[in-house]
């Protein structure tokens, strides 16, 4: 079996230390990078299945890092950092980050992330594109179209919409979509949800009668198809 490249982003050599070893505990093969221009040198060598990426560092720091990662394709994206306030965290998921883990962390729930991340980076057997009357999600390109036009929409949307398009009628709460979609602890707060849910709509307004992103009050949201 082919052994997993994960990339470690990360300028604190103690830090990035104890990750490497618990992930070369854990089977996979380790690169390590003390500066952002050479770990994205070292994504473009490795094409690795999973990258952990600090913010603040030298030469390039972590969100262009991660902004370049993006553009490029959709390899999984750790941000491990000591900027825990939440624009930072909605910023980083916004970014394309898969999920955010604050500084100082505990070892086996970075572990049990890596695992959550690529479980749901897999993707399993379930389609990657998915076409509606006058609507295109397609994963495999990060693209959406509306009426044949790409719609410009940045990751976190185009992710919760291809979740709760993939399981029309399904009604989800916000909890739930927080730890689907994001993957991650968001402490409560659910508010980030219907940000989303908001700028989807303005996106999609008028543009068919045959679906529609529907609020379940006192629920959640759910993708609902009339027929």
């Amino acid at each position: 079996m082919t052994q997993k490249t994960a990339l470690i982003l990360e300028d604190d050599q103690n830090i990035a230390e104890l990750l490497r070893l618990y992930m070369e505990k854990d089977g996979f093969h380790v690169r390590t990078a003390d500066d952002g221009k050479l770990g994205l040198k070292l994504f473009n060598e490795e094409t690795p299945a999973i990258v952990l990426l600090d913010l603040m560092l030298p030469g390039m720091d972590g969100w262009e890092v991660c902004r370049e990662i993006r553009s490029q394709g959709k390899t999984p994206v750790i941000m491990i950092t000591a900027k825990t306030e939440t624009f930072d965290k909605v910023q980083g998921l916004e970014m394309g980050a898969d999920d955010y883990i604050g500084k100082p962390f505990d070892m086996k729930e970075v572990m049990a992330r890596v695992h959550a991340v690529l479980r749901r980076a897999g993707g399993g057997d379930k389609p990657r594109r998915l076409q509606y009357d006058q609507l295109v999600i397609d994963m495999d390109s990060f693209t959406l179209s509306v009426r044949n036009t790409p719609v410009d929409t940045p990751p976190k949307e185009l992710e919760l919409l291809f979740h709760l398009a993939s399981s029309p009628n399904r009604v989800y709460t916000r909890n739930q979509l927080l730890d689907e979609v994001w993957g991650f602890d968001y402490f409560g707060d659910s508010r980030t949800v219907d940000v989303h849910i908001k700028r989807l709509r303005e996106k999609l307004e008028g543009i068919s009668e045959a679906w529609s992103l529907k609020t379940v009050w006192g629920v959640g949201y759910k993708f609902e198809t009339h027929s």
